[in-house]
This record gives structure tokens, sequence and C-alpha cells, in this order.
């Protein structure tokens, strides 16, 4: 099974969506992860994040279920 965009759990793209049903985790851990990522630890910061985030938005297909 290919990394796709969730079409219905989604919030801005539906990336953390994609992932969390892949591995079979819940998406809002998957997003609070992704917040603490960009804000909290050091060594991230929320420009790259944000920007890995948007591109994987772009550029992933969105998954065919309704």
């Amino acid at each position: 099974m290919r990394f796709q965009r969730a079409k219905r759990d989604r919030w801005v793209f539906g990336v953390c969506g994609g992932l969390a049903r892949q591995q079979g985790w819940n998406s809002n851990v998957v997003r609070l992860v992704t917040a603490v990522l960009a804000i909290v630890i050091p060594g991230f910061s929320l420009i790259p994040v944000l920007a890995v985030y948007v591109i994987l938005g772009f550029t992933l297909p969105e998954s065919d279920e309704l």
C-alpha cells in the first residue's frame, strides 16, 4: 500500500490523516506529534516541518476512498 493523502480524515491537505491510516494510528496523535516536532523540539522548527507538509500535500496522490 502506497502512502496517500486522506480524503475523509483531513484538516488541511490530509497528509497526517493518510500517514495515520497507513500505519493504523490515531490521526489526532499524528497531528499532535507533528505540532510538537514543529514547535517544541530543538533542532526542528516550524518552517521545515511546514515546508515538508506542504510539499507532501501537493505531491502525494489522494486516496480513492469516499
